[in-house]
């Protein structure tokens, strides 16, 4: 009985460490890109407004850009590469989300997504900081460097 319960154990232990290792890669694979992100990612790995919508508080590892968009939105479309330029180039520093506001209704409500592109800039503390509008790169990286790294 002893050898079968340890024979389990090592099965169980390593089914958990292939999840883990799992975890990681798919962490490290996204490094660098652009996440779409829908409403169950955003809760879990930004705010759960549904437990606690009064205070702030992120959840995420990294500061954050998330950027508001749709397909048919011209100045998106021109902000788009940007976002990717800077997802690259920022690297383990920082994660850049985007959500389409005609799927992802709630989420636009959230921030007040009326006009867009609309881009969120999450610190690892303090309030999120909402910029409207396109702009060129080296607006969003005068803010990812004044807000999200305080640089």
């Amino acid at each position: 009985m002893r050898k079968v319960f340890a024979i389990a154990l090592v099965i169980i232990s390593g089914i958990s460490m292939a999840f883990a290792a799992n975890d990681i890669q798919n962490d490290q694979k996204n490094e660098g890109e652009v996440i779409a992100m829908n409403k169950a990612m955003f809760i879990k790995d930004v705010f759960d407004y549904t437990t606690n919508s009064e205070v702030w508080k992120y959840e995420g590892k990294k500061p954050a850009i998330i950027d508001f968009y749709a397909d048919w939105c011209g100045p998106c479309r021109q902000t788009a590469p940007i976002m990717k330029e800077l997802a690259k180039q920022y690297s383990g520093e920082i994660v850049v989300y985007k959500v389409n506001v005609d799927n992802e209704r709630e989420l636009a409500s959230l921030f007040n997504a009326t006009s867009i592109p609309l881009f969120v800039f999450i610190p690892m503390e303090g309030e999120p900081q909402i910029f409207r509008g396109a702009a060129d790169k080296a607006t969003y990286e005068k803010v990812i460097q004044d807000v999200l790294l305080k640089k």
